[in-house]
């Protein structure tokens, strides 16, 4: 509700007064909280998330969002560096009333333990009643170790896209080893170390440019090591006959190591990897020299876009699994995806308005409130037709055309909290922009390595907290692995990769790994007997 402009007669004005709280009052109240208390405007909560650009709140969503719960969100945009910002806050204890940080952040567990944030529980049993049937058993594996729930997940849901794949030119596939190039049928490791011999032998040069059969990302290691980790099976930590150790530890993955040793010394891969630039890496592909390159399935972007427009779809890098000797193609594990999302969304302790923030929380997380945010207002971005939501075509070719435009002007996709993967009621997706018209890159990835998504939520953030000396211990023996694993990779001999791996094996235990194990298992059996609580 707005402020009345000028003064009227005492009789007009409480009749106003009047009809407008009625008006109130008919909304649903457990989303709604304008006129609460006698309040004549909508309450404003101070909301930080490392994740936005700056944008006031005060596109077309987020109007709508003000008018169906009362309330308006001043965003609070980091300066620097999100995660020292969020140290900050706690040292001060200047928190915001909201605040949405990453799952993963070292600080999350000061923020709980320090009774930064507030338990959530009593205010999600009082005004909460969409959210705990969208959220479901997420609510049960997000509590914290004394059994209550501090933050609501965003992005929760298992994601059924995968992630990473071997990514290759689908023309010069066809030319290769065309039987394979349509996704339907795995290579094997074998089969892809010939695909690069050919390549290498037949193309010297493309365009005047020397040929690279295959190329990495010197600056996105993850996503090298997790496309060669899915064909071997390998998951975050090696389950050693009921113990978990690092992954390095199991047999499979020095394997691995060898085989992209065999590949960098047969000249395969590109020499100067190791120091290779994003914007380089993208360069490259860009020219139209490359074969193959292992990452996530969108990492291509704007060098897939440049292969097209040059060559058309089929000269794009697609996604194609590659499978290890003796591993079983549907337990490869391309696809690493967290049920439980991304982000930690949480009350601070200085929220004065706490619930009437939950009902807030309570509506965006609703059906309703999840397609305001993806899809937008119906009869503007969308209409019904037949039950089904259907995009308004130029605004979805929009998205297209300029992702950051669309998203700025419409409010669309923009304000991303309480996001749940997957489908709505109407078997739709709720992510309108991404998954409800697919690429043909989209659509190989996930015919070729849709069955290769597995869900590593009961292996996140197990590793010893912020700020302890087995933290320490952690960082020093993760230092180790990643010096480690790229002198194995560059290795003039197997013998000398070998050697190189038995010395980090020496290294890390000398460190202390089987300490930071020992917290690692302890949590994860905190965890487990967490979950089966209820």
């Amino acid at each position: 509700m707005t402020k009345t402009k000028k003064w009227m007669t005492m009789g007009i004005t409480a009749a106003l007064v009047v009809g407008l709280l009625a008006g109130c009052s008919s909304n649903d109240g457990e989303n709604n909280t304008a006129g609460k208390d006698g309040e004549q405007g909508p309450i404003t909560l101070t909301w930080f998330d490392g994740n936005t650009k700056g944008e006031p709140f005060t596109d077309a969503v987020a109007q709508e969002i003000t008018k169906k719960t009362g309330i308006e969100i001043s965003i609070q945009q980091p300066t620097g560096n999100p995660t020292e910002k969020l140290s900050l806050m706690l040292a001060s204890g200047d928190y915001p009333d909201v605040v949405v940080m990453s799952r993963g952040d070292a600080s999350l567990d000061k923020y709980i333990s320090s009774g930064a944030f507030i338990p959530l529980d009593e205010l999600i049993e009082k005004y909460g009643s969409d959210l705990k049937e969208m959220y479901g058993e997420t609510l049960t594996k997000t509590r914290y170790t004394d059994s209550k729930n501090y933050y609501l997940a965003n992005w929760y849901g298992l994601d059924s896209d995968p992630v990473f794949g071997m990514l290759m030119r689908q023309s010069l596939l066809e030319e290769f080893l065309p039987d394979k190039a349509d996704g339907s049928k795995p290579l094997t490791t074998d089969e892809f170390e010939t695909l690069l011999k050919n390549f290498k032998e037949k193309y010297n040069t493309i365009d005047g440019k020397e040929s690279i059969p295959m190329t990495m990302n010197g600056e996105n290691m993850g996503a090298n090591l997790g496309t060669f980790k899915g064909m071997w099976g390998l998951k975050t930590y090696y389950d050693n006959n009921g113990r978990l150790q690092y992954d390095v530890k199991d047999p499979k993955y020095r394997e691995m190591l060898l085989y992209m040793n065999r590949l960098y010394r047969e000249g395969l891969i590109e020499k100067e990897f190791a120091i290779s630039k994003t914007q380089t890496w993208i360069q490259k592909l860009t020219t139209g020299a490359v074969f193959a390159t292992p990452g996530a399935y969108w990492d291509p972007g704007n060098g897939n876009a440049a292969l097209k427009k040059d060559g058309g779809e089929k000269n794009q890098l697609f996604a194609y699994k590659v499978v290890a000797p003796g591993v079983d193609p549907a337990q490869t594990t391309f696809g690493p995806r967290s049920s439980l999302g991304w982000d930690a969304i949480a009350i601070t302790k200085n929220n004065k308005h706490p619930e009437e923030t939950m009902k807030l929380f309570n509506y965006l997380a609703s059906d309703e409130g999840q397609h305001l945010l993806l899809w937008g207002k119906e009869g503007e971005q969308y209409t019904m037709v037949d039950g089904k939501r259907q995009p308004d075509p130029a605004f979805l070719q929009s998205f297209k055309d300029n992702w950051d435009d669309t998203v700025k002007k419409s409010g669309v996709r923009k304000w991303l909290w309480f996001i749940k993967n997957g489908l709505d009621p109407n078997g739709q997706p709720y992510d309108m922009a991404v998954k409800f018209q697919r690429s043909e890159v989209d659509e190989l990835a996930i015919k070729s390595l849709g069955d290769s998504v597995w869900d590593t939520a009961q292996y996140d953030n197990l590793n010893p907290d912020g700020g302890t000396p087995q933290a320490l211990t952690a960082q020093k023996v993760k230092d180790i692995m990643d010096q480690s694993i790229t002198r194995a990779i560059i290795a003039p001999s197997e013998a000398e990769a070998n050697s190189v791996f038995d010395k980090m094996l020496e290294d890390m235990k000398k460190a202390g790994d089987e300490k930071v194990e020992d917290i690692i298992n302890e949590k994860y059996a905190q965890r487990m007997e967490l979950w089966s609580s209820k």
